[in-house]
């Protein structure tokens, strides 16, 4: 088997179903393990994107983060996105070395998914209010905590889309 072969597989591994990734929390929550979760489209990957998940990996032991289907992105975002395919998208983000698990929802919002797994820790980028964050209460109820990390201005999938449609060189 070749390294690249190797690495193919421990990033296949990181990708979950819901059923799998419950068993797992099962596991880490008995082993005393902080689990982190975060959710989005991540669409592009961009410098915004990996420094919120390394922030949000700096939370606990273990980082899960749920990205929405290409049918709840395209109904988000409209019918020219997503511009990755949710595989292609679970693949980018398991290949980084600070997620420990990504798991695809169907659902226009995560909380089905967050309920289910009930994290230690439920971040999202600082341009959500505390107020708006799905699954807070659920998260918080059951004795965990909810945070916005600081939000980068500038890099966001839609902004970097605009510029690419328009020709427009980053500032």
């Amino acid at each position: 088997m070749t390294s690249a072969q190797t690495q193919s597989d421990a990033v296949c591994a990181k990708v979950c179903s819901l059923a799998e990734l419950v068993a797992i929390r099962t596991r880490l929550k008995a082993e005393g393990k902080r689990v982190v979760f975060t959710n989005g489209c991540f669409d592009l990957m961009h410098p915004g994107h990996v420094r919120y998940l390394r922030e949000a990996r700096k939370l606990g032991d273990a980082l899960i983060v749920a990205i929405n289907s290409d049918r709840s992105v395209s109904e988000l975002k409209g019918p020219a996105r997503p511009i990755l395919r949710e595989m292609e998208r679970a693949e980018v983000l398991a290949a980084l070395e600070m997620v420990d698990f990504v798991v695809v929802f169907d659902d226009l919002d995560p909380r089905a998914t967050i309920v289910a797994l009930l994290p230690d820790v439920l971040v999202k980028g600082g341009d959500w209010d505390l107020s708006q964050i799905i699954g807070r209460e659920e998260v918080e109820a059951a004795g965990g905590l909810v945070t916005p990390l600081p939000f980068v201005p500038g890099v966001s999938t839609t902004e970097i889309v605009a510029r690419i449609l328009q020709g427009v060189q980053p500032s």
